[in-house]
């Protein structure tokens, strides 16, 4: 009893650190160390070590500052610009035309980033001041946005899913094919909705101004749509082709997506010192932070594993009499409620050492586990008060643009998110099946 009130004490402590508004990664490695120290003593110094060493020795790891590079040259690149600018032109007759062209621009830019923060930023400042001018509902547009930006911590290549998978034991590669039906689900469904909600409510969306679209000839659209889509998807082919048919591991592919994306800003006449300088140092900034969390959970969850953390939860999860279904929706919904307050490094990093070995005795594929748990996290970044997405968008300033719209707007979305996480946990095979079938 004793052991069992010192461990729940160390969640107790967690939830005060993180409701005072501490960094995650200190409060994590702050518990980890206190606890430590008084269940194990110095020995503890030795286990945190152990753990840091072989977090560094993981070589997937390498693909998580390739591809933030990746993403922040593309970024530089303005790629962005150009794609959206194209599709704008192809769909903005359409009743929601706008709002569908930053759906399929969120899904394409989501491919070539998987950083979130650059996804939602740039189409923020690209998307939202003309969804304005054509006189969109504001709660649409801002749904719209930062549930397309989202899109870029799920749909591979992922920064997210780099991690995941090395801290599983997971297959990147694997995760990357498991990740790519549902990311596109989710992109599908979110046009299903806008379309829906404009019929419904035509002054939602309406079509674009005909005399703004009589600009463009057919020639200029083609020309367009060839100069500002093709270079991206190749980008796109080349990376996730390789690695889909087993020409290159995702870190090798990191690699190669980090040169080309270079070449593509040079291309598009964007490269240059400054461009090479500020894009270096945001990705090591971005990885040291990605880090620091890691090393943080690692000091935690030691400590709690250590001192028999995962014996204490999996007899109260057995106590409960759940399946091994219902241990699986308990972890996602306790993911779900993290997420309100934590970012996924932190929830993947407390929730996998105790529930993926539970969920190993119940016979679960930990590729449908952790690939479904990439789903249900895409809504840490949508859901309040801390979604980081929902701070991006008002943090652009747009004019018009408040807060209560950006949180009403997100709400249909995360329910799209819910929905398809639920397709993922009751239907699997027709979700993961081409990744489940490569996986045999």
């Amino acid at each position: 009893m004793g052991n069992s009130m010192f461990l729940i004490g160390m969640f107790v402590v967690l939830i005060i650190g993180l409701l005072t508004g501490h960094q995650l990664a200190f409060v994590l490695g702050g518990i980890g160390t206190i606890f430590g120290y008084i269940g194990w003593g110095p020995t503890i110094n030795s286990i945190f070590a152990t753990r840091v060493w072989d977090t560094m020795n993981s070589y997937s790891l390498i693909a998580i500052p390739m591809f933030v590079l990746m993403a922040n040259f593309l970024t530089a690149s303005g790629v962005a610009d150009g794609l959206f600018d194209a599709v704008k032109i192809l769909f903005g007759k359409m009743k929601g035309g706008l709002a569908i062209a930053v759906i399929i621009v969120s899904t394409i830019f989501a491919a070539t980033t998987g950083v979130v923060g650059a996804s939602v930023t740039t189409m923020g400042l690209l998307a939202l001041p003309v969804l304005m001018k054509n006189n969109y509902n504001k709660e649409l547009s801002c749904g719209t946005v930062a549930a397309g930006g989202t899109l870029g911590i799920l749909i591979p290549p992922s920064m997210m899913l780099v991690l995941m998978g090395s801290y599983s034991t997971v297959s990147v590669g694997k995760l990357f094919s498991a990740a790519l039906v549902p990311g596109l689900a989710l992109s599908l469904l979110y046009i299903v909705y806008i379309v829906v909600m404009c019929h419904i409510h035509p002054d939602w969306g309406p079509g674009m101004d005909e005399a703004e679209l009589s600009k463009y000839t057919l020639a200029m659209k083609l020309r367009n749509t060839l100069i500002n889509l093709v270079p991206p998807m190749i980008l796109i082919i080349a990376v996730l082709g390789s690695i889909f048919t087993g020409y290159a591991t995702p870190t090798e592919a990191s690699g190669v997506g980090a040169f080309a994306a270079m070449i593509l800003c040079a291309l598009y006449r964007k490269l240059t010192l400054k461009v090479i300088h500020n894009s270096m140092i945001d990705t090591a900034k971005t990885t040291a932070m990605c880090f620091v969390i890691v090393f943080g959970a690692n000091a935690f969850s030691s400590a709690f594993l250590g001192m028999g953390g995962s014996a204490m939860v999996t007899n109260l999860v057995q106590g409960m009499g759940l399946s091994g279904t219902g241990v699986f929706v308990l972890m996602l919904a306790i993911a779900f409620i993290l997420g309100c307050f934590i970012d996924w490094i932190g929830i993947v990093m407390i929730l996998f050492p105790i529930f993926l070995p539970i969920l190993d005795t119940y016979g679960y594929d930990r590729l449908v586990v952790v690939a479904t748990c990439a789903v249900l996290l895409q809504t840490c970044f949508l859901t309040p008060p801390f979604g980081f997405s929902l701070f991006y968008l008002n943090g652009l300033g747009v004019p018009g643009i408040k807060l209560s719209h950006i949180y009403k707007g997100i709400i249909p979305f995360v329910a799209i998110i819910l929905v398809v996480t639920a397709l993922c946990i009751f239907f699997p095979n027709l979700m993961y099946g081409l990744a489940m079938a490569v996986s045999e």
